[in-house]
């Protein structure tokens, strides 16, 4: 079941009337910079990533954290970076930075400016789903929204601040994240085949 292109508006009730989904793929997590660096070489080969990151959450006026987590999902698997201990390697900034690599997610600004005060990087190949979702007058512009119009099912938010920057993340954490780069990339292919994208 999908509501767009009839549909431009879903509800929270509604959404809440959807049945859950979630990633099921396999995940592959990395703590240390050579492992990442050893994935980000692969990552390279690809022409789309899902991108979504995760941080800390702060509950105090004032307090903030850097990005804990960098997720990048390919057609197989979806990649989680632990940057805080694996930090940006030489070879994850050429991901971030290639124009020749589609890297399609939701509200892209702030992520990259938070990724950027990490390691400097200049961004390219970056796709923002919210301005497809605008241009096909959808008004739903976060990712719950456009996956519950797109593809009739809905995602779980609980672990959404949840901490971040533990040394082991919890396997309800990785999927979580997993999920969040799955349907980026999902989305793009969706809007592609509706001709929203090129």
């Amino acid at each position: 079941m999908t509501f767009f292109p009839e549909n431009k508006h879903i509800s929270k009730t509604e959404i809440n009337e959807l049945p859950m989904q979630q990633y099921t793929g396999p995940i592959h997590l990395y703590n240390t910079a050579e492992e990442a660096e050893a994935a980000a070489l692969e990552l390279l080969k690809e022409t789309l990533l899902g991108f979504d990151t995760e941080t800390r959450p702060a509950f105090r006026k004032g307090e903030s954290y850097d990005p804990s987590l960098l997720q990048l999902a390919t057609a197989d698997a979806v990649h989680l970076f632990q940057i805080q201990q694996c930090g940006l390697t030489p070879s994850l900034l050429k991901v971030l930075s290639s124009p020749d690599i589609i890297k399609a997610g939701v509200a892209l600004e702030r992520d990259v400016a938070e990724l950027q005060a990490l390691a400097p990087f200049s961004p390219a190949g970056f796709v923002e789903l919210a301005t497809c979702a605008k241009t096909a007058k959808i008004e739903n512009l976060g990712l719950r929204g456009m996956t519950a119009l797109l593809f009739g099912f809905r995602i779980s938010k609980k672990e959404q601040v949840s901490n971040w920057a533990r040394k082991e993340l919890t396997e309800s954490q990785q999927i979580y994240a997993a999920t969040d780069a799955w349907l980026g990339r999902k989305i793009y292919l969706e809007f592609k085949a509706r001709g929203l994208v090129s």
